[in-house]
């Protein structure tokens, strides 16, 4: 059923979720698994930040995005599914867009994203990459939501 699973991953335990998931139904479906790493520099840079700065923390930030990709890409290894990986630089443009984007062109017939579940206040000041794209897209998403911490009168 699905041949193209698109599985953006941003190093966090609610995207490893989203990676653990499509990994299985890649092995399920057959499927071609590509993981995806959106690098939005922006967000990141102080507009006071001198060239010099920049450029150090900009690499800094390529650094850590294959790092990010590299251990997605073992951990499907270790499943036996050999994904493709793509680093994507894109400033200013809002990461659920250039997911939506690159999803279209590559002809994904599957999104699975790791979400935290945020609500109320924490989700509009934090914003939602994950809520965009299930807005947005024709592709049918798969959303897999991070635990929630147990609560206290849980943990006793």
């Amino acid at each position: 059923m699905y041949k193209k699973i698109l599985v953006p991953i941003d190093g966090s335990p609610a995207s490893t979720r989203g990676l653990d998931e499509a990994i299985q139904l890649a092995k399920d479906q057959g499927a071609e698994l590509r993981l995806l790493h959106v690098l939005n520099e922006w967000l990141t840079v102080s507009p006071d930040a001198t060239g010099a700065a920049t450029g150090a923390v900009s690499e800094g930030l390529r650094v850590s995005a294959n790092l990010i990709l590299d251990e997605g890409d073992a951990r499907a290894r270790r499943s036996g599914i050999t994904p493709n990986t793509v680093l994507l630089e894109q400033i200013g443009t809002p990461v659920g867009e250039v997911i939506l984007k690159h999803a279209a062109e590559w002809g994904a017939n599957l999104i699975v994203c790791g979400t935290h579940g945020r609500r109320g206040v924490r989700r509009l000041v934090m914003g939602s990459d994950a809520e965009y794209i299930l807005r947005h897209t024709r592709v049918p998403v798969l959303l897999v939501r991070e635990p929630e911490e147990p609560q206290k009168s849980e943990q006793r």
